[in-house]
């Protein structure tokens, strides 16, 4: 079994009410960077999961978790 990246980035970004090229700002990555987090097509660094995490005020985890695929 593997496991698969999920993630709750745009559903956070939102309440924040953040668009993605604001945060991509925030965050020093492009917007389509963000949009591809969102979308599972990228899978981050540790170093923006952290970017991203302080940026929402949140912790990694509160972001990103392992789903059994």
């Amino acid at each position: 079994m593997s496991d698969a990246l999920a993630n709750r980035l745009r559903e956070l970004r939102l309440e924040r009410d953040l668009t993605q090229a604001a945060l991509a700002e925030l965050v020093g990555v492009s917007r389509k960077t963000i949009n591809t987090v969102e979308n599972g097509v990228f899978v981050p660094s540790t170093t923006l999961a952290l970017k991203l995490a302080r940026a929402l005020g949140c912790r990694v985890e509160d972001i990103f978790t392992l789903e059994q695929e």
